[in-house]
């Protein structure tokens, strides 16, 4: 458990920003609550009484500085990454602490591992990006999933999500992406990112029982095509989409995410299923559980802990497959998702 330790949240007040504010706080941590907007900080505070809050944004190193100090962490779950990544990662290098975050923009991610690995390492700074369910998730499955292999000819991840309902967050990160992209798209093939005009194809996938075969945009590329790549040798890493989901998500009317249960998680429930191929060898992991943002929180508190806690492969910028034992992280997440097979 976290023991008391301090761990600043940027972010806090955000759809998921939350949901890691209140698994800090179950795990037995001090969330420390930051962001720009101070409304919306002291509207959280007055639910976690006690908590401190430090207003702070990207473009202040003075206020992260403060938002940073005596904590043992810090969490970004403020997007647009592409805008907040670095300068929350430069504030925890002067601070000498942990980075983690909760990107799944593609370009984000991949400007962290170019712009800050060989730093980090220097540092014997740990520094990991993407820890959430776009990104960390899939690169868990798939490190699991190869076992003893050194390298496979592809990775395939198949997102079989019952709808998305996308938070402003998602929106506005989008935007972005797309506008880096200047309204194209990306895959990754031949071991590199392609930019591309076309539009991605459709085609059917096979998931596991009870969800059977299903539409799924293909090609329809998340932030594993930077974090698998990034330790595994797979020079072909796709992913896929269920129709339905990438129909909200593009949809300008779908609302928000809604709380359906007790702990504030939405009635969307998700499968992943992953599949990696090595000549006539084919490898596969499943996971499935309930809401993407809210388990994005249990993902990326783990990574915290077992940082804090020495349970890491490696220094620098790595994915969580890199960074951790990702069969053994894996069964801790055994609360909130359910896998298949069991690593």
């Amino acid at each position: 458990m976290g023991s008391g330790q301090m761990v600043a949240v940027f972010g806090a007040y955000g759809h998921t920003g939350r949901f890691v504010v209140a698994e800090l706080l179950r795990r037995g941590f001090v969330p420390v609550l930051s962001g720009r907007d101070a409304d919306k900080l002291q509207a959280l505070a007055a639910s976690h009484p006690g908590l401190r809050t430090q207003v702070a944004s990207a473009d202040d190193p003075v206020a992260l500085d403060r938002a940073l100090a005596d904590t043992a962490a810090v969490i970004n779950c403020a997007g647009p990454f592409a805008t907040t990544a670095a300068p929350v990662i430069e504030a925890a290098l002067r601070a000498g602490i942990p980075y983690v975050d909760v990107a799944a923009e593609i370009e984000a991610n991949a400007d962290t591992f170019a712009h800050f690995t060989d730093r980090a390492r220097a540092a014997g700074a740990v520094i990991v990006p993407a820890m959430a369910f776009f990104g960390g998730l899939g690169d868990l499955l798939a490190t699991a999933a190869m076992g003893d292999w050194t390298a496979a000819d592809e990775a395939h991840i198949a997102y079989g999500l019952s709808s998305w309902h996308p938070t402003d967050g998602t929106r506005a990160s989008g935007k972005v992406s797309r506008d880096r992209r200047n309204g194209g798209r990306v895959r990754y093939a031949n071991g590199r990112l392609e930019y591309r005009a076309d539009a991605p194809p459709t085609l059917k996938w096979s998931f596991p029982d009870p969800m059977g075969t299903r539409e799924v945009i293909g090609e329809f590329t998340m932030a594993d095509v930077v974090t698998i790549p990034s330790h595994l040798s797979v020079p072909e890493v796709c992913t896929y989409m269920t129709v339905e989901a990438a129909r909200d998500l593009a949809a300008p009317d779908t609302p928000a995410p809604a709380a359906a249960d007790e702990h504030g998680r939405s009635a969307q429930t998700f499968l992943v299923d992953v599949v990696v191929r090595s000549g006539g060898t084919e490898r596969r992991a499943t996971a499935s559980g309930q809401d993407i943002y809210a388990v994005t929180a249990p993902l990326v508190v783990e990574a915290v802990d077992r940082i804090l806690t020495g349970r890491t492969r490696t220094v620098g910028v790595a994915s969580a497959g890199e960074m951790f034992d990702a069969p053994d992280f894996l069964r801790a997440l055994s609360p909130h998702i359910s896998l298949d097979p069991r690593p």
